[in-house]
Formats: structure tokens, C-alpha cells, sequence
């Protein structure tokens, strides 16, 4: 790829020399860009612009357009606090311990970060940039909101603290800003159907093969598309909101979610549907227009990204050395390198307490799980929606195929391996199968080495006042063992 020209650069020195006089004329330095994600809450890459043709989403698109799209974009963790700690760390959520869902609630489960890390906020301050969050944080440590961001904000207890609107006009200096957008969870709005701006025909519904063609998965199906168009609704408003208040000039936008979307097998897990998501970065220019300019004319980024890579990314967009205890690496520098392979991680959500690895190459997917005593489908939050009552009956009665009722099998496999190039889906485990024993080593081989090098914490047992917190909250459905000693 071409090597990305800064527009952060040093001023330019020119020196003339007529006899002994020595002249210095300096230009000055071109101002520092603005930093801005639009961080979308549970949605898969179902977008126009990644080829959906049954949504409409034109805000989205025109950044994609007019910018460059990520088209193999895999985050760190499938739920949102665990991704969230780690794009604001710039580090794996195994790597500090942040790591289980919905962690530090309380001052005595709270989970400090080493005195040498400084999230990604505190960096963009001490480099005289103004930072936001409008919206929710959601980080599973410790720490005072005044010294990460300005502007207002709220505790909303187990789901931590939410950025109120933000006053534009406070805004005097280069930002770097987060504006959250419900996605998915549009859905849960009472109002919802109210919202949208179009019915979906639920018939009309393309699902992925491992869910059943049935009416209630179908009209889910559309809500979820539906959802997206509500959010890209609210791209065009955002963008349209700092275009007026003269805050998109001089900006590099990053549209990306958190995870996948809401469903099982989606959110919570390490297949595609829970951790590949949409990434696309568009610059605007000092008319406040689109522009390609300072992104080479690359329109379009096939190698592997990490999460982690967006927040070193805007680092260097910014003009700003990215530390050396980050575990991505800025995607558009002179210095990136292609990488071989990139790791997930899915522990404790809500309740239900989990561990899976996954690593990922450009053709296949290794999955671990190591709690064998459980199923993938073990008692979680869900269970409570009329959606999970369905496809739990339909399975129980024979209704599912081989591939639907897989995932809601009572027991599951050690070591799962797919063939993506051939089975995009993850419907075919091929860790058994001998034609493929060189894959399945090689990728066993990168994730144990990736595990010892990193020090995964996840092989620790979360603390006991951790514990506490979720059992305070869900009570008798944590079932577990690790919650035998609270009872």
C-alpha cells in the first residue's frame, strides 16, 4: 500500500545565505486534525456498502464512498464494555484484566489500570486536544471521567457513566470525540416500530444458514435491518449537527461498531456474526467537504485489522507517537506491516461466565473453548426473550437442522476450525478432519503462544467481589460453579 502522507507534519525551514547573513523563514504549521468515531452499538456489516441489498443506508454509504472501507475488521471481544476497555487501553482486555463483562461496579471489585498506561483520551489531552465521550463509557476500570473527558454526564450504575449532549460552542481547540449510536439497540425502544422509517418485508429476509427460516427469526431479521437504517439516519444527522456548528473541518470520521449484532451465535461469541464488524474512515476537508486526499485515493483495506489498530490509528492521524505498550499498530503509517493473524477473546457476560479464544488468519478461524462443562448456550440474559423461548422450543421438538441445532447442543467441541474461504458461515468444524491437521496446528500452535506471550489473565478466576456484584444483580440465575461459594 502507499505510505499515508501526514498532514500533521513539522513546519518547513528554509535557510538562505547571502554572505555572512543567514535568513529563517518558517511557515506555519498546518493545524491539527480532529478526531471523531461514530461508534455503533451491535451491528454485523450489513450495509449497502458491504453489499446488503436489502437495507438502505445512503448516510453510511457516501463515507464509504468517499472515503476508504475496512473489509476485514475483527474486534477484540463480542460485548461491548470488554471492547470498549480495550479500544480506550489499546490493549487487549486480557492484557490489563479488563476482560469480564461489566467489571469495576464497585469500589471493591474496581480494577485499577498500571500507573504506566494512560488511555487514549488522556493522550489526545496532553497533546492539547480537546476530548468527548457523547454517550456511554462502559469501561471495566477504575477511573475519574474529569481526566479522560470534558462536558456533562451521568451514572447509570451497572452500565457506568454516559457523556450528556455536548455544547458545541465549548469546543476551541482539535478534538478528539466519541458520538455512540444505538444500532441494534434500537430494537428495545417500546416505540420501536414507531421509529422506523420503512417496514422491511420480513419475508423478503436473506438469513444465515445456521438460524431456521421461520417467521419469528425472519421478522428479526427485518427489525435488525431496520435498526440500521435508523442508525444511519443518525449518521446523517451527527455529521449534519457538526457541519453546522463548524466542527467538521479538518476531521477524520471512523464509522465502526462494537461487536455484532444482538442474536445468538452473534454477540457474546467468537464467530464472525460476534466479532467482524463494518470500519470505514473518511476525512473532511477545511470546507467541512469529503475528501481522499490525505488518504492517498485508497478507497478500500483487505488485510486483517484488529480493533486495537483504530485506536493507534487515530493517534497517528493525529501527528501523536503511538506508545509502545499498544497491541495494534496505525493501519495507514509508513511503518505498518500486513499481520498474520488476529485473537478475540469472550469471558464472563452478564452473568453467565465463559472463556473462548479464537484466532483468525486471512483463509481460517480457530476457536478454544475451555469450559467443556457447560454448553455454548448456557443460561444467560436472553432467556427471557419470547425470540430464545421459539428457537429453544423448535430445537427441543427436532425442528432445526444439523447446522441450526448445533450451537444448542448440550455439549460442544474443545477445538473448533473453519474453512472460511469455503464456509464463510462457520457451519463445517474441520478439527477432526485430516486433510486439514497442518491448519488446525499452526493456528492451536498461535494461540497457545499468544496466550503465554500476552500472560492471558483470563486464566485467572475473576475475583470474588466481582462475583458478588453479578450475583447481587442476577441472583438465581447465576448457576455456575464459580458462584457455588456466594450461596
Amino acid at each position: 500500500m502507499n505510505s499515508f502522507k501526514t498532514i500533521a507534519g513539522a513546519a518547513l525551514i528554509m535557510f538562505l545565505c547571502h554572505g555572512c547573513f543567514k535568513i529563517k523563514n518558517e511557515a506555519p504549521p498546518l493545524p491539527k486534525p480532529n478526531i471523531l468515531w461514530l461508534l455503533v452499538e451491535d451491528i454485523s456489516p450489513n450495509l449497502g456498502c458491504y453489499g446488503d441489498t436489502l437495507v438502505r443506508t445512503p448516510h453510511i454509504d457516501a463515507l464509504s464512498k468517499n472515503g476508504m472501507q475496512f473489509n476485514n475488521v475483527f474486534m477484540p471481544a463480542p460485548v461491548c464494555s470488554s471492547v470498549r476497555s480495550a479500544l480506550i487501553t489499546g490493549a487487549m482486555p486480557t492484557t490489563f484484566g479488563t476482560h469480564n463483562h461489566h467489571s469495576s461496579r464497585t469500589e471493591t471489585s474496581a480494577i485499577s489500570l498500571p500507573d504506566s498506561i494512560t488511555t487514549l483520551p488522556q493522550i489526545f489531552k496532553r497533546n492539547g486536544y480537546y476530548t468527548f465521550n457523547q454517550g456511554k463509557d462502559d469501561y471495566n476500570f477504575a477511573y475519574h471521567r474529569d481526566s479522560l473527558y470534558e462536558g456533562p454526564y451521568r451514572d447509570n450504575g451497572m452500565y457506568g457513566k454516559v457523556g450528556t449532549a455536548m455544547n458545541w460552542s465549548e469546543v476551541q481547540q482539535p478534538y478528539f470525540g466519541q458520538i455512540q449510536l444505538y444500532g441494534n439497540k434500537y430494537i428495545y425502544s417500546k416505540d420501536f416500530k414507531n421509529k422506523v422509517l420503512r417496514e422491511i418485508p420480513a419475508d423478503s429476509m436473506q438469513l444465515p444458514p445456521y438460524y431456521p427460516e421461520t417467521d419469528y427469526m425472519k421478522q428479526e431479521w427485518a427489525s435488525y435491518l431496520e435498526s440500521i437504517e435508523l442508525t444511519d439516519q443518525a449518521v446523517g444527522a451527527s455529521l449534519e449537527a457538526l457541519k453546522k456548528a463548524g466542527m467538521l473541518q479538518n476531521t477524520y470520521v471512523f464509522f465502526f461498531s462494537d461487536h455484532g449484532m444482538r442474536l445468538w451465535r452473534h454477540k457474546q461469541f467468537l464467530y464472525e456474526g460476534g466479532i467482524k464488524v463494518p470500519l470505514l474512515l473518511t476525512y473532511f476537508d477545511a470546507s467541512g467537504q469529503p475528501s481522499l486526499v490525505p488518504l492517498d485515493n485508497q478507497q478500500t483495506f483487505d488485510d486483517l485489522v484488529s480493533g486495537l489498530d483504530i485506536s493507534a490509528s487515530s493517534l497517528d492521524l493525529a501527528g501523536i507517537q503511538v506508545p509502545d505498550y499498544y497491541e495494534g499498530q496505525a493501519v495507514l503509517s509508513k511503518n505498518y506491516t500486513p499481520k498474520k493473524y488476529v485473537y478475540s477473546v469472550r469471558d464472563r457476560c452478564d452473568f453467565s461466565i465463559d472463556r473462548i479464544r479464537s484466532v483468525r488468519s486471512q483463509q481460517f478461524k480457530y476457536i478454544r473453548n475451555f469450559k467443556l462443562d457447560r454448553p455454548a448456550m448456557q443460561g444467560n440474559y436472553r432467556d427471557a426473550w419470547d425470540i430464545t423461548k421459539k428457537i429453544r422450543k423448535d430445537f427441543e421438538d427436532g425442528k432445526l437442522d444439523t447446522i441450526q441445532a448445533a450451537h444448542w447442543q448440550a455439549e460442544r467441541a474443545a477445538e473448533e476450525l473453519y474453512d472460511l474461504a469455503n464456509d464463510p458461515h462457520e457451519t463445517i468444524n474441520l478439527a477432526q478432519n485430516p486433510s486439514f491437521q497442518k491448519a488446525l496446528v499452526e493456528h492451536r500452535n498461535a494461540l497457545t503462544q499468544w496466550i503465554q506471550t500476552t500472560q492471558d489473565q483470563g486464566q485467572n478466576r475473576e475475583s470474588i467481589e466481582g462475583l458478588q456484584f453479578m450475583y447481587s444483580i442476577w441472583g438465581d440465575q447465576c448457576t455456575n460453579p464459580e458462584y457455588n461459594e456466594l450461596k
